[in-house]
């Protein structure tokens, strides 16, 4: 065993959670896998792994040689894609997050097309809506909506999502058309608290180019999209949502745009990654077709991109 398969079953073990569950994904027997880490940590002269009965973590020394290892590694694929035939193409695993919404109605559907186009390539598609950490949840790249702090990850700029006010034709019948912000007193909203933080986001809207905001009254608080959407429906209040999210409820008449005049200010979206200069060939594809995917989506994207960093 090379050094480079040290490296590839290190990090594994740190993907998988534990030693067991990494012998498995990689075919070998589990005495093999611990003796490959404790190899790598007794020529390193540091420990990388906490162990317990249950799993292991990063130790500080174990975090800083994961990360330059999978730099190796991206390294060392697109080095041996170069003298792969052409045809053959990208080749290994893509590991994506997306928002549920944009995954399922967007990313899922179009995917047979690329997969099609590298068939050496297999995508693990995650859906959720909270935001996943790259290093800790071994993910590639992220797709991320809203305004993002500095992460030290490369940030490739979208577009802007178009954010709508809606309501259900039932809700409208029983409340009320609401015309301008002023005419919110008298509604409800099904408000939206973050599946991170828990914050309560208030309702808002551009008057004259300046950002407003204010608290709606709500008999119904949910955390992801889903329940919003289903919630409106139903009749409970008006929704603030991104207008992909709802183009064809609009289109048959379940839920109706009230206030256009009054909506709040479209949304950022971006694909964030690890430092371009370490991304296989196969995530640079990916990420090429997925901006241009997700752009039909949005409005124009800002002028130029930008990369956080710390």
């Amino acid at each position: 065993m090379d050094r480079i398969d040290r490296f590839r079953i290190f990090t594994r073990v740190v993907e998988a959670g534990g030693f067991m569950r990494a012998a498995q994904s990689l075919g070998l027997p589990r005495s093999s896998v611990s003796a490959a880490v404790l190899g790598l940590e007794a020529r390193l002269g540091a420990r990388l792994l906490h162990r317990t009965t249950r799993k292991v973590s990063l130790t500080q020394d174990g975090r800083i040689f994961y990360e330059r290892c999978l730099q190796l590694l991206a390294d060392v694929a697109e080095v041996e894609d170069l003298f792969r035939p052409s045809a053959a193409g990208p080749t290994g695993t893509l590991r994506i997050d997306a928002p549920g919404r944009i995954g399922r109605l967007v990313i899922a559907p179009a995917l047979p097309e690329f997969l099609d186009r590298y068939p050496g390539v297999n995508i693990e598609l995650g859906v959720t809506d909270r935001a996943v950490d790259l290093i800790a949840d071994s993910v590639d790249c992220v797709v991320r909506v809203g305004p993002q702090r500095d992460s030290g990850l490369v940030a490739r700029p979208i577009g802007e999502l178009p954010l709508v006010n809606v309501a259900s034709p039932a809700y409208l019948a029983r409340h009320g058309v609401p015309e301008t912000p002023a005419d919110l007193e008298n509604h409800f909203a099904v408000n939206y608290a973050s599946p991170s933080g828990g914050r309560v986001e208030p309702w808002e809207w551009i008057d004259n180019g300046v950002g407003r905001v204010r608290p709606m009254a709500a008999r119904v608080t949910v955390n992801n999209a889903e329940a919003s959407i289903a919630c409106c429906l139903a009749g409970l209040g008006l929704i603030q949502i991104p207008a992909y999210d709802v183009a064809r409820c609009l289109e048959t008449g379940e839920l109706v745009e009230v206030m256009p005049a009054w909506r709040p200010a479209p949304l950022p979206i971006m694909l964030l990654y690890p430092d371009r200069r370490h991304a296989p060939h196969r995530l640079r594809l990916f990420a090429d077709w997925l901006v241009a995917l997700l752009r039909q989506q949005t409005l124009p994207p800002p002028a130029s991109p930008r990369t956080t960093r710390p």
